[in-house]
């Protein structure tokens, strides 16, 4: 592991992150704030970097309330902030390193600081993004775990991945950044984001066939293979979020998932 005394900046990130699922917005924002004025001082954020994070934050604020018109523009502004957030395309962020070839895989880690700031562009963007307090769907959620997981072996007989148990010592920094850090960013834009905005217009199982099939091709740089499975998870995410009306769940999911993974088969696919 390689971790120095800069990285103090991820804490506060997290517990913004946290907070931001329990509604306690304004203490989530003021601890961004915390985060981005201490990534300045520890330079893993420069002032280019800055500036492109509040030109989405502000458009993002500012399109709820925009006329029809211009919500369209501002909505697409959005989504290609996030996809350039995604694809670390916006200059002047020094994210972490802290894994590097690690036996499982290999395998390389870095602490972003860019990528979770999606959660918050598209909380002011889309207030409906954490989801409803419909009543929970527990017998569908259960049912929608078995081909879920069931994923892992399939990929294993397909000669994807390899049996391998194993905990690395590294473990909790795995799932502090897989949660926090990966999941929910990926789950707020394709599930909280996409999924819930055309399955408003176009019904849920439209809504999570598009995203999942998008949320596949956003793991092209691992393989042909990688996008298939991708997208298949992809759907049981969605499934989940559906019949939870819950980004937490889907969050949940995503992350129970990628620990199994970690946990029982080498990590990640193979190619």
């Amino acid at each position: 592991m390689i971790l120095d005394i800069s990285m103090w900046i991820w804490i506060p990130l997290a517990l913004a992150i946290i907070l931001a699922f329990i509604n306690q917005i304004k203490a989530s924002f003021a601890l961004l704030g915390i985060t981005l004025i201490g990534a300045i001082i520890e330079q893993r954020l420069n002032m280019i970097g800055l500036a492109g994070i509040a030109a989405g934050l502000l458009v993002a604020y500012k399109t709820p309330s925009l006329e029809k018109k211009w919500q369209l523009g501002a909505y697409l502004f959005i989504f290609l902030w996030c996809i350039a957030l995604f694809l670390h395309l916006i200059p002047g962020f020094n994210n972490a390193k802290v894994l590097d070839a690690v036996v499982t895989g290999p395998f390389t880690l870095y602490l972003n600081l860019d990528k979770p700031l999606i959660l918050f562009g598209l909380l002011l963007a889309y207030p409906a993004l954490l989801g409803s307090k419909a009543n929970i769907n527990k017998k569908a959620l259960i049912y929608t775990t078995i081909p879920l997981f069931s994923l892992l072996p399939l990929a294993w007989g397909l000669g994807a991945l390899k049996p391998e148990f194993t905990i690395p010592n590294w473990w909790w920094l795995f799932a502090l950044n897989n949660l926090l850090l990966t999941c929910v960013a990926e789950e707020a834009f394709f599930r909280g984001f996409i999924q819930q905005s055309l399955s408003k217009r176009f019904g849920w199982i439209a809504g999570v066939a598009v995203a999942s099939v998008l949320f596949g091709i956003a793991h092209i740089g691992g393989g042909l293979l990688l996008v298939v499975f991708a997208t298949l998870a992809g759907v049981g995410y969605g499934v989940a979020f559906h019949y939870s009306a819950r980004l937490w769940v889907a969050v949940a999911f995503h992350f129970l998932f990628n620990f199994m993974h970690l946990v029982f088969f080498t990590y990640p696919i193979m190619k």
